[in-house]
């Protein structure tokens, strides 16, 4: 360092000094070139970013309302299996009956179950086992039999289809 000036010399000779802050290349710059973004950017991210939202939020509703339909033909199907298995083991023949206005069944013995609502129901069965054009009913016997048919349970494009076979009474659930 000189003392005069109190600057540093270089092994050249040179003496480095301080640029002022309007310098080009420097770290500071003057109020008038600092960059950023536009409110017609900042709006156009904004934008995006509800189009992002909503079509995640419109994804996932869709997802709840199909496991909601997934979740009640699995419970209609388990109340068929257990209507099924009352009839076995009580020895004598078992009711399970479905109301296609109401959106509702009723297992054997058991209360009676609302679906969600939206929800269509439609059964197909014996002509002998529909009370009325909305009542329909699945007969299970001693022996596992039953008198069969299906089920089908539809919101929106989700369709699923509980099925009764006849001769084993055996219950499957199917996706449409």
């Amino acid at each position: 360092m000189t003392p005069a000036t109190g600057l540093r010399q270089a092994a050249t000779g040179t003496a480095h000094t301080r640029r002022p802050a309007f310098a080009p290349g420097s770290r500071y710059r003057s109020a008038g070139s600092a960059r950023g973004f536009t409110l017609l950017e900042m709006l156009a991210v904004i934008l995006l970013i509800g189009i992002a939202a909503a079509a995640v939020a419109v994804s996932v509703s869709q997802g709840l309302a199909s496991a909601r339909v997934r979740a009640a033909s699995v419970e209609l199907a388990a109340a068929l299996r257990a209507t099924r298995a009352q009839a076995i083991v009580r020895g004598k023949e078992q009711t399970f009956d479905l109301d296609t206005k109401a959106a509702s069944y009723q297992a054997a013995g058991g209360k009676e179950i609302a679906l969600p609502k939206g929800m269509r129901l439609s059964i197909t069965s014996a002509r002998e086992d529909q009370k009325d054009n909305h009542t329909g009913r699945i007969r299970f016997f001693p022996d596992g039999s039953s008198t069969g048919g299906h089920i089908v349970l539809q919101r929106g494009e989700r369709r699923w289809q509980v099925n009764v076979a006849w001769l084993t009474g055996a219950v499957s659930v199917v996706t449409s």
